[in-house]
């Protein structure tokens, strides 16, 4: 039934690959980030601006916002090699971020720590779903969606990571302890060529919240924009509500 859906859709990007064998020591973790985000605010605000942004800049809408390929400059993020241009659209993007009405959940898997207790086999990623998806529910639960079914959409990958995702994300809602979660969130494997401006926007907020777990002293203007986006407890508190480092 339409009237069985949920207010709220939850885009998923991340940062980091979640392999242990060989770790970066540059970017020793693994970020996945949450986006909670009612539909009509998204539908509203989120996407027109996004494709604003795209049309003043690029002409039109294909392009795909991609956070490693702007910083680096990329096609067709080469028009950033001009610094006046690079500075213009740097802000522009941030402020659509800072203005976006979203709910920011994020786990940060510290790497190094992580395969000394589980392992060099260890999943980083199904640890890191696991522990967001309970602080996802816990949020849609106090935005009274408990029980309307609320999509995770989650980018594809491949074939074999894209089955074993979604075999972990059924285990999680068959297992979980935490009552009602089954009953809400479901998943979606989105194709990377879909132009979703919600995946977009899930992958601008990951990286700069592990520069910021890894070189918390150093200006990360892109964190202190997200800083305000996470979840809390009725105290401001955002480790462990909104942001869970582990272990």
């Amino acid at each position: 039934m339409m009237g069985d859906f949920g207010e709220y859709i939850v885009y998923v990007d991340e940062s980091g690959d979640h392999g242990l064998k060989n770790i970066n020591p540059d970017y020793p973790v693994f970020v996945l980030a949450f986006c909670i985000i009612h539909k009509q605010a998204y539908l509203t605000q989120i996407v027109p601006k996004i494709q604003e942004l795209k049309f003043r800049y690029f002409g039109h809408d294909m392009v795909v916002l991609h956070e490693a390929e702007i910083r680096k400059a990329r096609k067709p993020f080469d028009i950033l090699l001009n610094p006046n241009v690079r500075h213009r659209f740097m802000e522009e993007l941030s402020r659509i971020i800072e203005t976006a009405p979203f709910i920011l959940v994020a786990t940060c898997i510290m790497k190094e720590a992580f395969s000394q207790r589980h392992g060099v086999d260890g999943n980083p990623y199904h640890v890191a779903m696991e522990f967001g998806l309970e602080r996802v529910f816990m949020e849609l639960q106090g935005l009274r969606q408990r029980g309307q079914l609320t999509h995770v959409v989650f980018e594809q990958r491949g074939l074999q990571e894209d089955q074993a995702l979604e075999l972990e994300f059924r285990r999680i809602k068959d297992q979980s302890r935490v009552e009602g979660l089954g009953d809400t969130l479901d998943i979606v494997m989105a194709n990377k060529k879909v132009n979703s401006a919600g995946l977009q926007l899930a992958d601008m907020v990951a990286r700069p919240i592990g520069r910021h777990l890894l070189n918390p002293d150093q200006p990360n203007r892109a964190f202190e924009i997200l800083e305000a986006k996470f979840r809390r407890s009725r105290a401001g508190q955002v480790r462990g509500w909104g942001l869970k480092v582990y272990p």
